[in-house]
């Protein structure tokens, strides 16, 4: 008698669960839209997007520096046994720095960056939504998704790929540091292995990927806490709901940019 009420209840759970899915998938679209219309739309207020650049990267930067030097570190060394019982140490700082600079880095920083700004993207917007000052803001003949959506999405897309490049360099320090603690190797002799390992294919598409990423972190951010409801609780949860939907959308991004770039650039596969 039981089992068709909870097949019932699983029924309407996962009706509900699909439904609330495909419903942030179509509002996403149209948020992206409503996006690039005001973009496109004069002004721009510049001020407003070195602002929030300077804020999230400077906030950013010692998180994913210290996850830059960890992932070098560990990835040196555990690479470093499984090369040696094939005599291939030789080979250690091209394969570190290929792992980085392709994927390790651009995909590690944009999850960490989408836990540490998606979430407070999202808070902090779904709190003037629920507070109604966006509402004032219409009322006052302001544009608030201009002024509160489009700045953060420009921020955050422009910021990303800075972190990147920082996290890259500081990951090689870590995986030196790795290296001269388990084999003699000069500094000079890493640095050309590294430079003579990289080639255009690994490092542009790599660092292309990443403005995605950016864009992504914003905007789901941005629309999380734009369309948030509920009070305070709407607050928590636009703020949870933004880094998990915008963590499994760099994933999903990633795996398609991965293939286009060995598509693109065929040697590198």
């Amino acid at each position: 008698m039981n089992i068709p009420k909870i097949t019932y209840k699983r029924n309407a759970n996962f009706n509900e669960k699909l439904q609330s899915f495909f419903v942030n998938i179509s509002g996403l679209t149209v948020f992206n839209i409503e996006f690039f219309k005001q973009l496109f739309t004069l002004p721009v207020d510049i001020e407003q997007i070195k602002k929030h650049m300077s804020e999230l990267g400077v906030k950013t930067f010692s998180i994913v520096g210290i996850m830059g030097f960890i992932l070098g570190f560990v990835l040196a060394l555990q690479s470093y046994p499984v090369l040696e019982r094939f005599g291939a140490t030789d080979f250690l700082p091209a394969t570190v720095s290929l792992s980085i600079i392709r994927e390790l880095a651009p995909i590690l920083t944009a999850l960490i960056f989408a836990g540490r700004v998606s979430s407070g993207i999202g808070a902090e917007i779904s709190s003037m939504r629920v507070s109604e000052q966006i509402d004032a803001m219409e009322v006052s003949a302001i544009n608030p998704f201009k002024y509160l959506v489009v700045s953060r999405v420009i921020a955050t897309t422009f910021i990303l790929p800075i972190l990147t490049i920082y996290v890259i360099m500081i990951s090689l320090i870590g995986a030196f540091i790795a290296v001269i603690m388990t084999d003699n190797m000069s500094l000079i002799y890493f640095m050309n292995a590294v430079i003579s390992s990289i080639a255009f294919g690994d490092f542009i598409p790599a660092l292309i990927k990443t403005y995605f990423f950016g864009y992504i972190v914003g905007i789901v951010g941005a629309y999380k806490g734009y369309t948030a409801d509920g009070g305070t609780e709407g607050v928590g949860r636009a703020s949870t709901t933004a880094v998990v939907m915008a963590s499994l959308l760099i994933l999903l991004v990633d795996m398609v940019m991965v293939k286009i770039t060995v598509w693109l650039w065929p040697s590198i596969g």
